[in-house]
């Protein structure tokens, strides 16, 4: 599904992406993410997304460097709708995403590419 993260890139099913998205199992949700206090993930910037796509599982990739950090909103939404959530580095992140996709789960990723 995603075939390749380096910082500030990723590919997905064969297109080249150089900006913030967000990924589901059927693609790319969000082409140029964004965020409302840039490296901080709140509700309000997820939130309607997760509830359009319904996953069990959401994958955030904080970063290569880790530098995005995920609000306890964000957390205790996702626990209050029984929806895991895993939280690393972007390229950690890429392989659970993957791993998660390959098993069968329906899957949300939300990945930061630079810092």
């Amino acid at each position: 599904m995603i075939e390749e993260y380096s910082f500030g890139r990723i590919k997905v099913q064969g297109r080249v992406y150089t900006r913030d998205i967000i990924v589901s199992n059927e693609g790319v949700v969000v082409e140029n993410w964004w965020r409302r206090e840039g490296h901080i993930l709140s509700l309000d910037d997820i939130r309607g997304i997760i509830e359009q796509v319904r996953p069990n599982v959401l994958v955030v990739g904080s970063g290569y460097f880790g530098a995005m950090k995920v609000g306890e909103d964000v957390m205790d939404y996702c626990r209050s709708r029984s929806i895991r959530v895993f939280v690393e580095k972007s390229g950690e992140a890429v392989k659970i995403f993957n791993r998660l996709v390959s098993e069968g789960e329906k899957v949300l990723g939300a990945f930061h590419l630079t810092c």
